[in-house]
């Protein structure tokens, strides 16, 4: 049965890249709104080979609307996704403001699709672009073996932190390859021929993103005792986080093992090709594509019973707007 679907945040990085999916993936529906900020009303987005007008995202603009993917900012969806769900829309939303609350499920199709079922304020939540990737590798070898400790270092590309973000680094890459001193006004530094812890300090001396992967990882495999051990920067790429995964299991798990389990997992595509420069995940590779790719999946060589691998994905996709369209496709 086709939809009235809202975007609200069209305009934005993720909001385009929801619009496209929906396009791309024939999504069922019957009429889809462009929402953004009253600034942005007015404006043409292209859609399905013609244009959507944009609209000013308020309540009454949800009236009849049956989905509703927000992907404006934690401040927006508090404010209006219980007025949209107030008015009969089922809200998918990819901020931060709903994931850990107890009765918002949390979720990633591939792994927890039937706790979309229990919605008691008509809100669902995408979690964080870094958790999504990380729990598609996971939850086959959670199933098979029960994860106790994760260790997690992320690489995650500017276009996390929209579409000014990468505009900042192209503008800095072009003054460091002219002597210029590379200007930095998104980010906290330059991230041009650099790394950098850049998001909001949490508690324990830990970043907001790093607790981020912590509790979202624990409410999706709902376990609460796994162990997660996150570190996270940003680095100077487009599009694509990586991620590097220490894990240990209640029972022992060999790399051939693992290598099996993933091969035919929803959303995996395995790369388990022997070790070689350039023949692992990579964002640059990844970019536009739908799956979570792992590779170097091997023993580690100190923990006996543990393994290693590296997970990519589009963050802007499967980390966003794939999810979020996912969800409302198998609503």
């Amino acid at each position: 049965m086709s939809k009235v679907v809202a975007v609200v945040g069209a305009t934005g990085v993720v909001g385009r890249e929801m619009l496209r999916t929906l396009e791309q993936r024939r999504f069922p529906a019957k009429k889809v709104i462009a929402l953004a900020s009253p600034r942005s009303a007015g404006l043409k987005i292209p859609f399905n080979g013609g244009e959507l007008e944009v609209q000013a995202a308020t309540p009454e603009a949800f009236a009849g609307v049956q989905i509703a993917l927000f992907s404006a900012g934690a401040t927006a969806s508090r404010e209006l996704a219980p007025q949209a769900a107030a008015r009969g829309a089922v809200v998918i939303d990819n901020s931060s403001a709903w994931r850990m609350d107890p009765e918002v499920p949390l979720v990633v199709p591939e792994v927890n699709l039937e706790a979309a079922s229990q919605r008691p304020k008509g809100i669902i939540a995408n979690p964080n672009c870094s958790t999504i990737q990380l729990v598609v590798a996971l939850k086959p070898l959670h199933d098979a073996a029960g994860i106790k400790h994760i260790v997690v270092s992320t690489y995650q590309a500017a276009s996390g932190k929209g579409h000014a973000a990468v505009e900042e680094l192209m503008e800095q890459v072009k003054a460091a390859a002219e002597g210029r001193k590379p200007v930095a006004k998104i980010f906290p530094a330059s991230l041009a021929m650099n790394v950098l812890m850049d998001w909001k300090a949490g508690e324990h001396d830990y970043s907001e993103e790093e607790l981020k992967m912590v509790n979202e990882t624990r409410k999706i495999l709902e376990d609460q005792t796994i162990g997660v051990s996150p570190t996270t920067v940003r680095v100077p790429v487009v599009t694509g986080h990586s991620e590097a995964v220490h894990i240990q299991f209640h029972r022992p798990m060999d790399a051939a093992e693992a290598k099996r389990l993933l091969r035919d997992a929803p959303g995996v595509k395995l790369m388990d090709e022997p070790y070689a420069p350039g023949r692992h995940p990579q964002p640059y590779d990844c970019a536009g594509s739908d799956a979570v790719f792992v590779g170097r999946v091997r023993d580690d060589l100190a923990v006996k019973g543990a393994i290693n691998l590296w997970i990519v994905a589009d963050n802007l996709r499967k980390g966003a707007a794939l999810n979020a369209v996912q969800i409302a496709e198998r609503l």
